[in-house]
């Protein structure tokens, strides 16, 4: 990356980061006519294009593939699993990050934005320095991002004790591996190791798996993790790890001692916030994420953050929308706010959670009375010719509209669209019973729940 632009050094925006919130609004901002300058230390497209979801996204679909080859005898076509080959796994995985990165940078290039490699500090609320030279905005924001956590006293090496930017870059199938911490990151590589044959098991301290979805989510997938014969245990917290010379001794409350190759950790990410200057110029932070008012200006007038240093979902997409909301709120458009609860989550794992709204605990909480519909996937069709179970969950506030959806089951992260559209435009079941979903589809099952929930069951199985 080097200066696309003149030798100036003010801009109308300024970006400090170039992942997902900040290359979201540097591009959204210069489609505004903004003159923008966008501060990256390593590579544009920041985790989620090169460490995170894209990366592990593709080695969740080679890990699909190899489940169809050992599994093609129960669909009639005599496939045989003949191994997993790590060296063609990542050669694929990043063919997809290459491209997607070149087509980004592409972007940038053609409207126009100054790209300015470097590590970059906030010197005042209107200046981002780099290796020496100060580039100056009328709005800066920073989108520094975040890393991968680990525990006190836990010591990652990159070798046997991993966290998942090593996981991504792994040279062979690890035979055995605990994985510690049971959201989102974790689930996701047990579900992916396992179909590749390593024997995993999870350690998670809190009651149970992806322990920030609706409790009927967490259930479903713990039973089809034990189909799977991933191992797990909820309630168990970590207490330390041995390094050996095979791998890993790992005891857990209790005193159980679980040996493995390697241990990843994944117990989140934290913000990265220190030594950028941000709290010497007045920005205010809460135990490193930096608190933003309801338009994401810091305590800084002037100063905006967005992604994953902002309390809330770290999530790529929630990254995106912030971006562009400051670039259209620094160019007085005025959009509307946004609604954490109606940004989509998915975990993709085999099977997919997918959910957006409330869970049924929060939205209790917050209404009292409210309405719940499970729909079994057993009586969607499509559903059946994949050969997935799970269900779609209906959270309503009594005589109200659907506050929370949440699906468990093969691609059902695919369906979050409508679903979002449904939470999002506050639609009663009785709006969403009317329209025409595609047969077969697993689509059908949203419209089959909401017809059910509006009092008009179609194929519905208990």
């Amino acid at each position: 990356m080097t200066n696309t632009a003149d030798s100036s050094t003010n801009y109308d925006l300024v970006i400090l980061g170039g992942g997902s919130g900040g290359y979201a609004a540097a591009l959204r901002a210069a489609g505004l006519g903004m003159s923008v300058a966008l501060v990256e230390k390593d590579k544009l497209g920041g985790t989620c294009l090169h460490r995170g979801c894209i990366p592990t996204k593709a080695l969740l679909h080679a890990a699909e593939v190899a489940d169809s080859a050992r599994e093609g005898e129960q669909f009639g076509v005599r496939t045989t699993l003949e191994g997993v080959d790590m060296g063609g796994v990542n050669k694929y995985k990043d063919g997809v990050v290459d491209r997607l990165f070149k087509g980004l940078q592409g972007q940038i290039k053609a409207r126009g934005i100054t790209m300015i490699e470097g590590e970059g500090r906030l010197t005042s609320p209107t200046t981002v320095e780099v290796a020496g030279t100060t580039y100056t905005g009328k709005n800066v924001i920073i989108a520094s991002g975040s890393y991968s956590k680990s525990l006190p006293g836990l010591e990652l090496d990159g070798r046997r004790v991993i966290a998942s930017e090593h996981a991504l870059t792994l040279d062979r199938v690890p035979e055995s591996a605990v994985i510690l911490g049971g959201g989102v990151i974790g689930v996701e590589f047990a579900s992916a190791w396992t179909s590749f044959g390593t024997k995993v098991t999870i350690v998670e301290a809190l009651p149970r798996l992806v322990p920030s979805e609706d409790a009927d989510c967490s259930k479903s997938l713990e039973r089809a993790f034990r189909k799977r014969k991933i191992g797990f245990k909820t309630g168990t917290p970590f207490e330390s790890v041995e390094l050996v010379e095979n791998g890993v001794k790992v005891t857990v409350a209790g005193g159980e001692v679980i040996e493995a190759e390697v241990l990843l950790v994944a117990v989140g990410r934290g913000p990265n916030t220190a030594g950028l200057g941000y709290e010497e110029v007045g920005v205010a932070l809460d135990r490193g994420f930096v608190t933003v008012d309801e338009h994401l200006q810091t305590s800084v007038p002037g100063v905006y953050a967005v992604g994953d240093i902002v309390p809330g979902l770290q999530l790529a997409h929630r990254g995106f929308q912030q971006g562009i909301f400051v670039a259209e709120h620094i160019a007085g458009l005025n959009p509307a706010l946004i609604d954490e609860a109606g940004i989509p989550r998915v975990t993709y794992s085999e099977p997919e959670v997918a959910s957006v709204g409330l869970t049924e605990e929060q939205a209790r909480a917050k209404y009292g009375n409210v309405e719940i519909l499970n729909y079994n996937l057993g009586g969607n069709g499509k559903s059946q010719i994949l050969k997935t179970q799970g269900f779609v969950k209906l959270v309503r506030a009594k005589d109200g509209a659907v506050v929370g959806l949440h699906m468990v089951g093969s691609r059902v992260g695919e369906l979050i669209g409508e679903a979002q559209l449904i939470y999002n435009w506050e639609a009663f079941p009785a709006d969403v019973a009317p329209l025409v979903h595609a047969h077969p589809t697993q689509n059908e099952a949203l419209g089959e729940a909401h017809l059910a929930l509006a009092g008009k069951p179609l194929h519905f199985h208990d």
